[in-house]
């Protein structure tokens, strides 16, 4: 049976043989003989070195001593909230400054280490670090996300997620007024050609959907109703930067700092605020809803508040 990881949002857009090679801890020349024997798929396709892998990717090999080099440490996460638990699933409400799960370069917290720590056990499916992980949210992003418990519901959750049968709706505060009120946002995303820390949109990258509608615009800043079609790396960032309004607290896509400060963010301005699909072994349908938390509150009544002041 072959060994599976997922692309973690480090590794997007990288070159097949080199996220392999991080991800498994082999030497590129194993990987390369390895998918010179056919040993490797990538989204249960054949693959070969040169292919580019997107953070989400299911990557398959016929490796029984491979290994990822990141170590799960079961610790608790301080405002990790349950919202519900099953034998097959768990969902929760993460707070900003937590990872979905542990990956080169983080050694911050993680979902998958607090609920080690709680006594959860998820789906063995995937790398260690990355069991039940079949969604993720950013580390500086707010909100529910679930993940499996059972190996038939990381099966079907992902299958779910990749035929876009998951309802993901999201709330951000965004600089300035976007025209229309609401709209969608069509354009690919890709790796940054000048910062691969980072996503843009760019010719050639995968296609990305973005719904959004207004639900209050204030002086500054506006805030949105974003629904997602796709499930690409930074996305909402990204199209909301595209389109020159850029997520407030988000200096990476164009936040403005000063707004940030003035606001008393840390963070950007985003938080899933629902999350539905049918259950992925009982059929029923699950919907659940999350409040934006307190610091992006006290940034909403900070700019009500500011009114007309000159100095937002």
């Amino acid at each position: 049976m072959p060994s599976t990881w997922l692309v973690p949002d480090g590794l997007d857009g990288e070159r097949l043989d080199v996220a392999a090679a991080r991800m498994t801890g082999l030497s590129r020349s194993r990987v390369e003989s390895l998918l010179a024997r056919g040993d490797v798929s990538l989204n249960s396709r054949p693959a070969a070195k040169s292919d580019r892998v997107a953070a989400g990717d299911l990557l398959e090999a016929e490796l029984a001593e491979a290994a990822t080099g990141v170590a799960v440490v079961p610790r608790e996460v301080a405002g990790i909230e349950i919202v519900y638990d099953d034998a097959d699933i768990v969902v929760v409400d993460k707070p900003a400054g937590v990872a979905a799960h542990p990956s080169l370069g983080w050694d911050g917290p993680s979902v998958v280490e607090h609920l080690a720590a709680a006594g959860f056990r998820i789906s063995t499916s995937g790398a260690a670090e990355r069991q039940g992980i079949v969604q993720r949210l950013d580390v500086g992003t707010s909100g529910l996300m679930v993940v499996a418990k059972s190996e038939p519901a990381y099966t079907a959750l992902k299958q779910a997620f990749r035929s876009r049968k998951v309802e993901k709706v999201y709330q951000t505060l965004v600089q300035g007024l976007p025209d229309p009120l609401e709209g969608t946002i069509d354009a690919p995303i890709g790796r940054h050609p000048g910062a691969d820390y980072k996503m843009a949109v760019v010719a050639g990258g995968r296609r990305a959907v973005t719904h959004y509608e207004t639900l209050e615009a204030f002086r500054a800043a506006t805030l949105l109703r974003v629904r997602l079609e796709t499930g690409r790396t930074h996305q909402i960032r990204v199209h909301m930067q595209a389109i020159r309004h850029p997520v407030a607290g988000d200096p990476t896509y164009g936040g403005d700092p000063v707004l940030a400060a003035r606001l008393g963010l840390e963070r950007q301005w985003l938080h899933a605020v629902r999350l539905g699909f049918d259950h992925p072994v009982t059929g029923e349908p699950m919907r659940f809803e999350s409040q934006p938390s307190a610091d992006l509150e006290t940034a909403l009544i900070r700019i009500a508040e500011a009114g007309q002041s000159p100095g937002l």
